[in-house]
């Protein structure tokens, strides 16, 4: 008896690992849309989220139990690759039309929306990373994809997502000026997350809506940056933070300074999820 008694206890334990984290990834609602890619919160309008390349070029505000409530199509703009969803102080959308899994794209983009009139895009943001000669380049060196991005006084910083041969967990830090017209990417720095690609490959970001933090997101993982002064994000002080459960996670975006919500993509009958998670219960 004591030995199933234990049996049952590890069986347990070892459900719990494969699946929520208690404490950590708390299960709050069940998306209607099986691929969101992007989600950003606004103060007064809610969650935003939308859809990555093969979709609609739509956007939508749902609910924090996952239901949506208002969907609006993009009325000047076709989606490539919509990856990622941000916004300004003053309640402007921009999305981030920037996938690129084959590295081969030249026509980068970030899209704006003005507050309140979702509808259309009002100016276009497009960039090139100066660093890139073949397209799409060696095997080894496929590292201009991008699913993550934020704006923080007045640029944009954008976080690569490293498809290289030998995936060892890199990702490079670029800022483009939050203006219309043709940029130039600027190389600020490169970090190192982990090197599971599946764990490790960053697919979404956000910084909390007093400036002092930053949070990027993979299928199995968060960091937590923070000490990175006037936006000098690729000195920032880097925790690690293991959410006990690895999906096909690519939405994620703080609801306050503490609280984060999180998306991950529906996948074999798993995910299509919206979480949230507290920092002030997982950060050190």
């Amino acid at each position: 008896m004591k030995n199933l008694t234990f049996l049952a206890a590890s069986s347990f334990m070892v459900f719990l690992s494969c699946n929520e984290a208690p404490g950590q990834l708390h299960e709050i609602g069940t998306l209607d849309h099986k691929e969101i890619s992007g989600l950003e919160y606004i103060q007064g309008s809610g969650i935003w989220a939308l859809e990555d390349s093969g979709n609609k070029n739509r956007i939508y505000n749902i609910s924090e139990q996952g239901t949506t409530q208002e969907s609006i199509t993009i009325k000047n703009a076709r989606n490539i690759d919509w990856e990622e969803l941000t916004s300004d102080k003053q309640g402007n959308l921009y999305i981030g039309d920037f996938g690129n899994n084959d590295n081969d794209r030249r026509n980068l983009a970030i899209y704006r929306l003005n507050a309140g009139k979702y509808d259309s895009v009002v100016s276009v943001i497009t960039f090139y990373y100066p660093q890139q000669t073949a397209f799409p380049p060696k095997k080894s060196e496929m590292i201009y994809d991008a699913e993550a991005f934020f704006e923080h006084k007045g640029n944009f910083y954008i976080f690569s997502k490293n498809r290289s041969k030998g995936f060892d967990g890199t990702f490079n830090i670029y800022k483009v000026p939050n203006k219309a017209g043709n940029h130039s990417a600027e190389l600020l720095g490169t970090l190192q997350a982990c090197s599971s690609y599946n764990k490790c490959a960053i697919t979404g970001a956000d910084i909390s809506p007093d400036g002092t933090k930053a949070v990027l997101l993979s299928g199995g993982k968060i960091w937590l940056l923070t000490g990175f002064g006037e936006s000098n994000f690729a000195k920032a002080n880097m925790q690690e933070i293991d959410l006990g459960h690895v999906s096909q996670k690519e939405g994620i975006c703080f609801k306050d300074n503490d609280t984060l919500l999180i998306a991950d993509e529906k996948d074999g009958g798993k995910g299509g999820k919206l979480y949230e998670v507290k920092l002030s219960q997982i950060a050190h």
